[in-house]
């Protein structure tokens, strides 16, 4: 007697299929909530074209979409993978979701890479959308794209450090006043639409070792100012991102 032949095969898929799979599901699973949509794309967006054509804030000498863009950009990364990453995670661990997921096939790294691939192809679409509305207002940036590039995925890695971290170890409900409360925070207080320069002295130090006043200053000095590497806060990205992801690693909570 013959041992059958099962069509599909029975077992797990390959890893990398199974990353894709998640990725792409955690991305529709993102795009489709409202609350998330309005912190990643309507609220970017409406600031950058409010701020832009109306006088409100001083932004210094040239137009002002040039000094609002690198920081709606800087705006966009945390809102994604800070604001959004934190919630989202909170309340699928509180539901139990993420400790079904760490016993199925695919490895809870696995699936914190998916994650992480989910943030990334979202910032994409910000990004890009974000940039065609800067240019239909009149940027006009300069500097290295590279440097862009490495600012962006330090920033990136920092504040997913730093949502992780939070929705690992705070209640959901805990994680969404808080993550909240950071986000309209760091919005006044990152440089991100005030310039650090109109706060004290004393307070723009503190300030600058944000890690949003870091991506949307180096954003910013790359182009407006056509720098061609921010090192000082592409230094304070890196630390906050291994500071971030480090503690998230140890101290995150599937259950």
């Amino acid at each position: 007697m013959s041992a059958g032949t099962y069509t599909p095969r029975p077992g797990a898929a390959p890893l990398p299929r199974m990353i894709a799979a998640q990725t792409a599901l955690e991305t529709r699973m993102l795009l489709r909530n409202g609350e998330q949509l309005l912190l990643t794309v309507i609220i970017p967006t409406l600031l950058l074209v409010l701020f832009s054509a109306v006088d409100i804030v001083d932004t210094g000498p040239g137009a002002s979409v040039d000094f609002l863009a690198p920081g709606i950009l800087a705006l966009a990364v945390m809102s994604t993978a800070f604001t959004g990453q934190a919630i989202a995670t909170g309340f699928e661990r509180r539901y139990g979701v993420l400790k079904r997921l760490g016993a199925s096939p695919l490895p809870r790294w696995a699936l914190m890479t998916a994650k992480t691939l989910s943030v990334l192809v979202t910032e994409v679409l910000q990004i890009m959308l974000l940039t065609v509305i800067a240019f239909a207002l009149g940027w006009s940036p300069h500097g290295n794209p590279l440097a862009v590039l490495l600012l962006l995925v330090l920033g990136t890695a920092a504040f997913s450090g730093l949502g992780l971290l939070m929705a690992g170890t705070l209640k959901a409900e805990a994680t969404l006043a808080a993550a909240n409360l950071v986000f309209l925070l760091l919005l006044v207080g990152g440089g991100v639409i005030v310039p650090l320069e109109k706060f004290p002295d004393a307070v723009q130090s503190v300030l600058g070792l944000l890690p949003v006043s870091a991506l949307s200053e180096g954003l910013r000095d790359v182009l407006q100012h056509g720098a061609s590497m921010p090192w000082a806060q592409a230094g304070i990205l890196a630390v906050w991102a291994v500071l971030g992801l480090g503690a998230a690693a140890k101290f995150f909570r599937w259950e």
